[in-house]
């Protein structure tokens, strides 16, 4: 089992990868934002960074879709 540690880096990844997602291959990176938001928020639920992570996976998902 991941400790808050490993939750808040997998968060931090995330938001690194959607940060990426707005300027090279939103799709792909989009999603893996997503999935270690979601990730980030099973292991460790009261951090802020898998909510911030998950939430701009979905506007740069959102955003590849509405261009």
């Amino acid at each position: 089992m991941l400790n808050s540690s490993t939750g808040l880096w997998v968060g931090l990844l995330g938001i690194v990868l959607g940060v990426l997602g707005f300027f090279y291959s939103p799709l792909w990176l989009g999603a893996g934002a997503v999935l270690l938001g979601l990730v980030a928020l099973a292991y460790s639920h009261k951090l802020f960074v898998g909510w911030v992570s998950l939430i701009l996976g979905v506007i740069v998902l959102i955003w590849t879709f509405m261009s």
